[in-house]
């Protein structure tokens, strides 16, 4: 039975919300229950009857607020809808609609089960630091490419960011967001305090670097399950992070490796220069360090480390950043020792590999045709010409020579995937064909002299 749920907008306007049940609606969607309720906001689950999906519904009762507060929510809302369909990311919760009326305003988003990255911020719940490292990767690649659109966040904090699964996340609420292209954007004072650069704190002109500094405090946060300065109240607590050093990691969590304290107080540093230069300087630094810690992940490949892998082969250099995720998605990965044979001639298959390490032979009734290495793929066929949906008859035995790490993908999870993704596969199969198809000319020409 849903819990009641207080008229929150007036009623007006396409927002019916009186006591629970069937009827309560926000627009057109069907209230299924409260999520979350804060000072000026309250999130509803809510469903899309026309989209047949769950939703998340944010709504601001605008006129519930000061005149002063209300015009700034109202930007806040503006800039929510205003990014509509332009982030489409992976690691960054999607906006489906919004309104913004004089006596309320309501953001609909994608729903996240999970909750948020408040669950593992106390000290008796944090995630392992290997598990800290591939979210705040994933969060870094999510606001890089964000900042590649002309935003920048300026609210990053445990409580924006949703749990899909895992280590799996989604960054929400960029109301705050500063948009190069809008200037109706330009509220000041936004942000949460305790995550706050120094130069939010002086109410100073951000950048990008003041999303790292942001998310540094919240990979203090997660790592030590404390934040990085003990204040009384704001004030104190604006003051210390304008002009005080934080506590010392290496006090707190004097277990973490060097290279991850390093990391924190970089992004944190005070002074902008200092701090990362961009997102691309913060992920490499975060995948240098977690391959520093792989010897204790029990032989299992870290996301980072895959993200890295791929996106640093030939085969997905036409492919972005939000392609390479949904690569990994439906990819599976496994190590092999020398001299496993892989495919075998005249069997069925309906999935392809990639190598993104070590070298495997091609053979057709024990005669070597050739010899693939990482960024090679093999059994591409089962995806182009598959046979009456059963995959294709394996033309070859495939075998590896030495220590091989190779991904496989399902021919039916590649076209289930967005035609986006499905594009840049096939421009990337057909490049290698015709490498293929040159290479085999040269030995005829060869072999013909």
């Amino acid at each position: 039975m849903n819990p009641s749920i207080e008229s929150v907008a007036g009623g007006g306007g396409g927002v019916s919300i009186g006591a629970a049940g069937e009827n309560a609606a926000i627009g057109k969607f069907r209230v299924l229950r409260k999520l979350a309720e804060g000072a000026t906001s309250t999130v509803f689950l809510c469903h899309d009857e026309f989209a047949a999906r769950d939703v998340a519904i944010k709504l601001v009762p605008l006129v519930r607020l000061a005149a002063h507060t209300a015009r700034v929510f109202r930007k806040l809302l503006l800039t929510e809808a205003s990014l509509i369909g332009k982030l489409a990311h992976p690691h960054i919760v999607q906006i489906y609609d919004a309104v913004v009326e004089e006596r309320f305003g309501y953001v609909v988003m994608e729903y996240v089960a999970g909750g948020t990255l408040e669950q593992y911020c106390a000290k008796d719940t944090l995630l392992p630091s290997s598990s800290v490292m591939e979210i705040i990767f994933k969060c870094c690649r999510a606001l890089e490419y964000a900042y590649s659109n002309g935003v920048i966040h300026r609210d990053v904090k445990p409580a924006n960011v949703l749990v899909a699964g895992g280590t799996d996340i989604k960054i929400t609420d960029f109301g705050a967001a500063l948009h190069a292209t809008l200037d109706s954007t330009m509220v000041t004072g936004v942000g949460s305090p305790a995550y706050m650069s120094p130069e939010q704190v002086r109410e100073e002109e951000v950048s990008q670097q003041s999303d790292i500094y942001s998310l540094g405090v919240m990979m203090y946060q997660m790592l030590s399950g404390q934040l990085p300065y003990d204040a009384r109240n704001h004030y104190s607590l604006m003051y210390h992070i304008a002009h005080s050093p934080p506590t010392p990691l290496t006090r707190v969590r004097p277990d973490l490796p060097a290279s991850v304290i390093a990391i924190v107080e970089r992004a944190m540093h005070k002074d902008q220069a200092q701090r990362f230069e961009n997102w691309d300087a913060f992920s490499e630094a975060l995948s240098a360090a977690s391959l520093e810690q792989a010897g204790d992940s029990d032989g299992l490949v870290a996301e980072t480390e895959k993200f890295n892998a791929l996106r640093g082969l030939p085969f997905f250099r036409e492919f972005s950043d939000a392609e390479i995720w949904e690569a990994l998605a439906i990819s599976a990965w496994q190590d092999f020792p020398p001299e496993r044979k892989l495919l075998s001639d005249g069997a069925m298959g309906d999935f392809f590999c990639l190598i993104a390490r070590g070298e495997v032979r091609v053979e057709k009734r024990g005669r070597l045709l050739n010899v693939l290495r990482a960024g090679d793929c093999f059994g591409e066929m089962a995806y182009l010409q598959p046979e009456r949906g059963r995959g294709r008859v394996r033309s070859a035995d495939i075998t590896t020579t030495r220590e091989s790490r190779i991904v496989t993908i399902r021919s039916e999870d590649l076209r289930q995937a967005s035609l986006a993704c499905q594009h840049h596969f096939d421009r990337a199969f057909l490049r290698l064909l015709v490498a293929r198809v040159e290479l085999a000319n040269n030995r005829l020409a060869m072999a013909a002299v």
